[in-house]
């Protein structure tokens, strides 16, 4: 991390601004947990932080401290716009392209007011006056965690700011099992615990909450699961048909992908939702070893992320993208083989 960079962002918060912090689009574990830690923390520090949301967030991490005060942009429109136009300072978390947060994007990009990037994916884009850009940092919240640390503000974190915290870090990290899970990680957890963060209680509240649609939802996930030996590969999907049957929730199909990944040689999973305009399907690829998902994504899907964890769409139909997806592996066979 730039010494540069954090001396800027101290003088910046040197004295008491309004600030709206931003995660993405369909805002995940790190998102919300490394939005409201940041908040909290600034609004420790005199400032006047709120987070701004382009759209709903799942269930199973409404519960999080400071979620009663999140603004939603897609339901209360003029309320996160008249915060917006508030702000001294504007934080985006947990993406790197304006286009990640849509129409809200537009807004952000208009704004006068200072704006900070703190984020850990690959290539960032050029908007923020402050980057924060760290890829090789297994979360945002860790990240977030860092930042806090150098600004020599550690015996300020509280309850309310290492929960949120851990909650990313869990997250983002398939509960502390992939590879950008470093020594450092753990240390900083151990302070978060220290700091009132309580492991069980956010493991139950994240991955302990299913009801009984969503249980079935994966029943029908799993048995549409289909396993490429040949390519290492193995992939699910997921129709609105097959939504709706199940009362789909946001948020419901989160994990599902990983499931494919426990199968004995399978090294890429995938899984493929048809969106609810039923005009393209969305993707979500997990990959073990040194497999670079976040390539595939960018190539071929519309998409991105991380070298073993991504995202991306695809234009048309599943059986679409089925095809798509299937004709694509005999590209990567070696890697597959070999990573």
């Amino acid at each position: 991390m730039k010494s540069k960079n954090i001396k800027a962002l101290q003088h910046l918060l040197s004295t008491p601004k309004n600030v709206v912090i931003i995660p993405h689009k369909n805002p995940d574990g790190d998102a919300m947990g490394s939005s409201l830690g940041w908040m909290h923390f600034l609004n420790k520090n005199n400032h006047t932080a709120s987070v701004i949301v382009p759209n709903p967030y799942p269930y199973f991490l409404k519960w999080i401290p400071g979620d009663e005060t999140v603004i939603c942009f897609e339901t209360n429109e003029n309320k996160a716009l008249e915060r917006l136009e508030e702000a001294d300072v504007i934080c985006t978390l947990d993406f790197n392209s304006l286009e990640r947060i849509e129409l809200l994007g537009e807004h952000v990009d208009n704004h006068t007011a200072t704006k900070i990037m703190i984020d850990h994916h690959r290539d960032p884009q050029d908007y923020a006056d402050l980057q924060f850009s760290e890829p090789e940092i297994g979360s945002t919240c860790e990240l977030v965690y860092q930042i806090i640390e150098s600004l020599s503000a550690l015996e300020q974190i509280d309850n309310a700011i290492a929960t949120s915290l851990y909650v990313g870090m869990l997250t983002d990290s398939g509960s502390f099992r992939f590879p950008s899970v470093t020594p450092k990680t753990h240390r900083i957890v151990a302070h978060l615990i220290e700091c009132g963060a309580n492991p069980a209680a956010i493991y139950n509240q994240i991955y302990n909450t299913s009801n009984v649609n969503r249980l079935q939802l994966l029943g029908q996930a799993l048995n549409n699961l289909k396993v490429l030996p040949e390519y290492h590969a193995a992939f699910m999907t997921l129709s609105q048909e097959e939504l709706r049957k199940f009362n789909f929730q946001k948020g419901d199909t989160e994990g599902f992908v990983n499931y494919a990944l426990t199968i004995e040689g399978v090294k890429l999973a995938v899984i493929m939702i048809e969106d609810k305009s039923e005009q393209y399907v969305k993707l979500s690829l997990r990959s073990s070893g040194n497999f670079s998902v976040n390539e595939m994504a960018k190539k071929h899907f519309q998409g991105g992320g991380h070298i073993n964890a991504a995202g991306g769409k695809n234009d048309g139909t599943i059986d679409d993208t089925v095809q798509k997806f299937i004709t694509l592996l005999p590209q990567y066979q070696k890697s597959l083989q070999s990573s």
